[in-house]
C-alpha cells in the first residue's frame, strides 16, 4: 500500500452546495473586502522595497564604486535579518492583534526605505538594509493572517493566490519605476517612491478594523475578567505547550520555506543583470522582460490558488512545480528577446503558482492560535537560509563564462544562463521531494479557535466557545465599540 501522504496527495472534496463560492462572495462584508485588500497591499508594499535593490544592481554598483557581488551582499544582509522581524512582529500580531503591529511594521518600512535613499557611502548602504531586513520581516506573516482570517473557507484557496501575487505585483511597480522615475532621476527615487507607498499602505490598515477573529477573543476574555499581564503569561504559557507539540512541524515548514525562498530569488534577484550582462540586452529591455514575467507570475499564483480548491494544496504546488522545470530551457537558451520574454513568463507561472498556494497552505499546516508567528518565522528562516541566492549565482557566473559580442568585439561576459538553469533545476525537484511527504488540512476552520492569549490556545482542538456563533458581519458593529 502506498504511503499515506501519498494516498491523500489529493484531499477529500469539501461537500458545498453549487455556486457556494459566488454565495461566499456576495456574503462578504465590506469590512472583510477591506481587510483583505489592506493585508495585500502590504506584502505589495515589501516587495516594492525589497526589490528595489535587485533592480538597480548596475547602478548601485555605479554608485559606490563596487561589483555585483558586493552590491548583493544587501540583499543577503536584508534576508538573513529578516527572521528576527518575523519573530518580533509575529509575537505582537498573535498577542495583540492583527492590526497595531501591522500599522507599525510599515512605519518603519517606510522610514528606513525613505532613509536608503539618502546614503553617501557602502557601509551606510548596508547598515541601512540590514535594519531593513527586520522591519520587512514582520510583514509577510502579519498581511496573510490580515487577508486571510476573516475570509470564508470557499474562498481562502483563490484569496492565497492573489494575496501571494501582491509579491508580483510589487516587482511590478518597482519594475515600471526603475523604468521611468529612475531612469531620469536616479536609483534613488526609487527608495523614495517605495516609501510614500509603504507609508499610504499604514494609513489604510490604520483605518482598517481589527480582525473579527481577535474581538471576539478579546470579548470572551474581558466578560472572563482577564487583565493585561494574565493573558501575556497565558501566551508565553501557550507558546512553550505549542513548541513541544509541534517541533518537528517547525523543522518542515521550514525545509519547505528554505526550497521555496531559493526558487523565487534564484529565479528573480539577478535576473535584470543576467539579462543585461549575459544576454547583451539593455537595461530597459532587462525591465520590460521582467514585467512581462510578473504578468506570468500574477496570472500563475491566481489560477493555482483557486485550484487547490478542489485539487489539494500539496498537489497544485507540486504541478507547477514541475512547469518549472519543463520551461528551464526556454529560459535561458535562446538569444531573441521575444523569445526569453516569453521563458520568463512561463518560469514565473510555475514559480509564483507554486507560491500562490503557500499562504493558505502554511495558514492550515499551522497551530491555529499561532498564524501570524508560525508561517512568518517558518517563511523569513527561510528567506534566511536561503540568503546567499544572489550571491551563489554571481559567484557562479565569475566562475563559468560565456562570450558575447559587445560593440562587435568577442567579450568574456558571467554565463548565468547556465548558473541560474543548474540552481533553479535543483531547487525544483527539492521543492517537489519536500512538499509531497509534507502535511495538509485542506479546508481547515482555524477561524473558529482559540486565541494565544486564552487558556488552552496552544492546543490543536481548542475551539472558542462560540465559535460556532462567530459572525464575519458583526465586525462593522463590533470595531467601532
Amino acid at each position: 500500500m502506498a504511503p499515506r501522504f501519498l494516498r491523500e496527495l489529493i484531499p477529500r472534496r469539501e461537500k458545498r452546495a453549487p455556486g457556494s463560492v459566488v454565495a461566499a462572495l456576495r456574503s462578504l462584508t465590506w469590512v472583510q473586502w477591506i481587510q483583505f485588500w489592506s493585508g495585500w497591499l502590504a506584502w505589495t508594499c515589501d516587495a516594492i522595497d525589497f526589490f528595489a535593490v535587485s533592480l538597480t544592481v548596475t547602478l548601485l554598483a555605479t554608485q559606490f564604486n563596487k561589483s555585483t557581488s558586493q552590491i548583493t551582499t544587501a540583499i543577503t544582509l536584508t534576508l538573513l535579518f529578516r527572521p528576527v522581524g518575523a519573530i518580533i512582529f509575529g509575537i505582537l500580531s498573535d498577542r495583540f492583534g492583527r492590526k497595531w503591529p501591522l500599522v507599525y511594521n510599515l512605519l518603519l518600512c517606510s522610514v528606513l526605505e525613505l532613509g536608503t535613499g539618502f546614503v553617501n557611502t557602502f557601509s551606510q548602504f548596508l547598515a541601512v538594509r540590514a535594519l531593513f531586513g527586520i522591519a520587512m520581516g514582520g510583514i509577510w506573516g502579519l498581511s496573510s493572517a490580515s487577508a486571510l482570517e476573516d475570509l470564508p473557507v470557499e474562498l481562502r484557496g483563490i484569496g492565497s493566490g492573489v494575496l501571494q501575487e501582491g509579491y508580483a505585483v510589487g516587482y511590478l511597480i518597482a519594475a515600471v519605476i526603475n523604468l521611468t522615475l529612475v531612469a531620469q532621476h536616479g536609483w534613488r527615487v526609487l527608495f523614495w517612491t517605495g516609501s510614500g507607498i509603504s507609508f499610504f499602505a499604514a494609513v489604510i490598515r490604520c483605518l482598517v478594523p481589527e480582525s473579527a477573529f481577535f474581538l471576539r477573543a478579546k470579548e470572551q476574555e474581558m466578560a472572563r475578567g482577564t487583565n493585561t499581564s494574565q493573558k501575556t503569561k497565558i501566551f508565553i504559557k501557550e507558546t512553550k505547550d505549542m513548541l513541544k507539540r509541534h517541533w518537528l512541524l517547525c523543522i518542515y515548514a521550514v525545509l519547505l520555506m528554505t526550497g521555496f525562498n531559493f526558487l523565487s530569488h534564484g529565479s528573480q534577484d539577478l535576473y535584470p543583470t543576467y539579462m543585461e550582462v549575459t544576454k547583451g540586452f539593455s537595461t530597459h529591455d532587462a525591465t520590460v522582460a521582467t514585467i512581462i514575467g510578473n504578468c506570468g507570475a500574477v496570472a500563475g499564483g491566481v489560477i493555482a490558488g483557486w485550484a487547490s480548491q478542489y485539487i489539494g494544496r500539496r498537489l497544485t504546488i507540486v504541478i507547477f512545480t514541475l512547469l518549472i522545470g519543463v520551461f528551464i530551457p526556454l529560459w535561458v537558451i535562446p538569444t531573441s528577446f521575444s523569445a526569453l520574454s516569453a521563458g520568463a513568463f512561463c518560469i514565473q507561472v510555475g514559480v509564483q503558482g507554486a507560491w500562490g498556494v503557500i499562504p493558505i497552505q502554511l495558514a492550515e499546516m499551522s497551530p491555529p492560535a499561532f498564524r501570524a508567528t508560525f508561517p512568518g518565522v517558518a517563511y523569513q528562516i527561510g528567506n534566511m537560509v536561503s540568503s546567499a541566492s544572489a550571491q551563489i549565482e554571481a559567484t557562479g557566473g565569475a566562475n563559468f563564462q560565456t562570450t558575447v559580442i559587445k560593440d562587435g568585439v568577442p567579450t568574456s561576459e558571467p554565463d548565468y544562463a547556465t548558473v541560474q538553469a543548474i540552481f533553479i533545476g535543483v531547487v525544483a525537484a527539492f521543492v517537489v521531494i519536500i512538499t509531497i511527504i509534507g502535511p495538509e488540512n485542506h479546508g481547515s476552520h482555524f477561524e473558529k479557535h482559540k486565541a494565544a492569549f486564552e487558556e488552552g490556545g496552544g492546543r490543536d482542538d481548542a475551539v472558542a466557545d462560540n465559535a460556532s456563533q462567530t459572525s464575519y458581519h458583526e465586525v462593522d458593529e463590533k470595531s467601532g465599540a
